[in-house]
């Protein structure tokens, strides 16, 4: 895909940054409409009811908040989604293991302490597939709302449907360039979202 450019926007401290502040409710709004459904979702797929996944997801949650302010972000190592995907796991087999009657600790004792610690290997990978596609759905809804209609289904039939620039063109009747140059301003933005997030 063609990423395209972007003029820079306002400087503002990223998200991981902004939520290390208890009283910037924006910030931990924002935080809770991009990472309570990732959390949801995965707990729904390991097989938790509803009810139990939306209470798994605001223990996490809730570890987050507690533990946020002396966590230490390294974006190149993928530091925070590795923590995060650590708190989920704890928690969700302390709930398991609630389940079966045999209950173990809360598992927020020490949290700090799991941020380099490897998650389970064989779940890894699906989180973090999980996660991209999280950050990018969120970060997209957002960029459609500042975007005209035909800007994004520009970028939608050829990014995402992977039809040609060509036919895209003809049926939204615009040139060729115009695809070409709405594709990778949308995509731009898109990742310019994505990076402010994490992003020291």
């Amino acid at each position: 895909m063609d990423h395209g450019s972007l003029d820079a926007a306002p400087t503002r401290p990223s998200l991981l940054l902004r939520i290390r502040d208890a009283g910037d409710n924006q910030a931990w709004s924002q935080f809770a409409e991009i990472y309570a459904p990732l959390i949801f979702g995965f707990a729904r797929r390991r097989g938790l009811q509803t009810h139990d996944a939306a209470d798994l997801t605001q223990e996490v949650l809730a570890v987050v908040a507690r533990a946020v302010r002396d966590l230490e972000y390294d974006p190149k190592r993928g530091a925070f989604r590795g923590w995060l995907f650590t708190v989920f796991h704890r928690k969700f087999l302390n709930f398991i293991a609630a389940q079966r009657r045999h209950p173990q600790g809360s598992g927020d004792t020490g949290m700090l302490n799991l941020l380099h610690e490897q998650p389970a290997p064989a779940e890894t990978e699906e989180w973090d597939r999980s996660h991209e596609q999280r950050l990018f759905a969120w970060a997209s809804d957002k960029v459609r709302q500042r975007v005209e209609e035909r800007t994004w289904q520009a970028f939608c039939q050829t990014a995402v449907a992977g039809k040609p620039n060509r036919a895209v063109a003809e049926e939204l009747g615009m040139t060729v360039a115009g695809v070409r140059l709405a594709k990778s301003r949308v995509m731009a933005q898109i990742r310019k979202l994505i990076q402010a997030l994490e992003a020291p």
